[in-house]
């Protein structure tokens, strides 16, 4: 790999400079477009009772679960 020499390293470093004096000047020019628009806060959901849980989905968990006690499957933690 070639070394550069201090005479190099000052025409790249005006040069550099010349290329980002150049680029702020520009963007100087750009005109932005205030948005106009509704600014509510969306997203939430409304609160009720929900939905009725899948009593099936629950008994075919529990028939495929190795590890059960009652109500809770047992599972493994930080076993890797």
């Amino acid at each position: 790999m070639a070394e550069i020499n201090e005479q190099e390293r000052e025409e790249i470093r005006i040069e550099a400079k010349r290329i980002i004096d150049n680029f702020a000047s520009a963007l100087e020019k750009v005109k932005i477009k205030e948005k106009k628009g509704k600014k509510e806060i969306s997203g939430f959901r409304e609160e009720g009772n929900g939905k009725k849980g899948d009593s099936e989905f629950r008994k075919k968990m529990f028939a495929n679960a190795a590890n059960k006690n009652q109500d809770n499957i047992i599972a493994e933690t930080k076993s890797w």
